[in-house]
């Protein structure tokens, strides 16, 4: 009897051992597809950002395409304009007041590049600054 009693026992626990093989191997399934999904997506996500630098990069360029070709043509209008028509008043020229802020921009662009910048502050800053001090402007090399 006792042997009859073992075997129904152990039918039983291999009942119950295939039905949680089934649950489990069903969740572990899900598991295997839901990494397979968040993997593509990582990767469909990784290749989305890298196509908008991608873009911002060439956006960056055509613009700065833009300006250059802005500027030279800028440039040869106001050029053109005081050597085409040189009595004319400079009233009259819409370029006239551009002309002096367009080479004042070249000639400080050409300043700023030879310039070093500074390490250090001029007089006293921050909580330990007892009085306003007039600023001195460091002379430049040239």
């Amino acid at each position: 009897m006792a042997w009859i009693y073992a075997l129904l026992i152990f039918a039983a626990g291999a009942i119950v051992g295939v039905f949680a093989a089934r649950l489990g191997n069903k969740s572990l399934k899900q598991q295997k597809e839901l990494q397979k999904d968040l993997d593509k997506s990582k990767y469909e996500l990784e290749q989305y950002r890298q196509e908008l630098v991608d873009h911002f990069a060439r956006s960056a360029d055509l613009l700065d395409n833009i300006a250059k070709d802005y500027s030279k043509l800028y440039e040869h209008m106001a050029k053109t304009s005081t050597e085409l028509m040189p009595n004319l008043p400079a009233q009259d020229n819409p370029f006239a007041h551009r002309i002096s802020t367009l080479e004042s921009v070249k000639n400080n662009a050409t300043d700023d590049v030879t310039d070093q910048p500074r390490d250090y502050a001029n007089g006293a800053t921050g909580l330990l600054k007892d009085k306003p001090e007039e600023i001195v402007e460091a002379p430049k090399a040239s």
